[in-house]
C-alpha cells in the first residue's frame, strides 16, 4: 500500500480536481446572461412599443417623432403641431411596459 505524506495529493487526483474546476468555470460563464445584450433587447422592444403606441393615436403624426430608449428611459424628439400633441405623445409613451421615464424633447412647428 502506498502512503502519501500530509499535504500531498496524488497526481491523478490533482489533475481531476483541476479539470473539474475548469469545467465549472466554463459552465458558470456560459450560463450567465450578458446583461448589456438583454438591456439592448429590452430597449429595442420598448422603442418598438412606443412607436406602435404613437401610431395608435390617430391625431399624432408618428412618422415625425423620433423615439430613442436607453435603459428604459424614452426620449421623444422631433416636431409636432400643438402642445396637445406634445402631451399626447408623452402619455402614449408612458403606457408602454418597461418605460421607466419619458424625456419629452418634442418641439412645436
Amino acid at each position: 500500500m502506498k502512503r502519501f505524506g500530509i499535504g500531498k495529493v496524488p497526481a491523478a487526483s490533482a489533475t481531476a480536481l483541476l479539470a473539474a474546476l475548469a469545467l465549472c468555470g466554463i459552465a458558470g460563464c456560459a450560463t450567465a446572461p450578458p446583461s448589456a445584450a438583454v438591456r439592448q433587447t429590452d430597449d429595442t422592444s420598448i422603442t418598438a412599443g412606443v412607436k406602435s403606441a404613437l401610431l395608435g393615436d390617430a391625431g399624432l403624426k408618428a412618422n415625425e417623432i423620433d423615439v430613442d430608449t436607453d435603459q428604459g428611459v424614452v426620449r421623444l424628439s422631433g416636431f409636432v403641431s400643438s402642445a396637445d400633441d406634445v402631451a399626447a405623445a408623452a402619455a402614449a409613451a408612458r403606457t408602454v411596459r418597461g418605460v421607466r421615464s419619458v424625456r419629452n424633447e418634442l418641439r412645436l412647428k
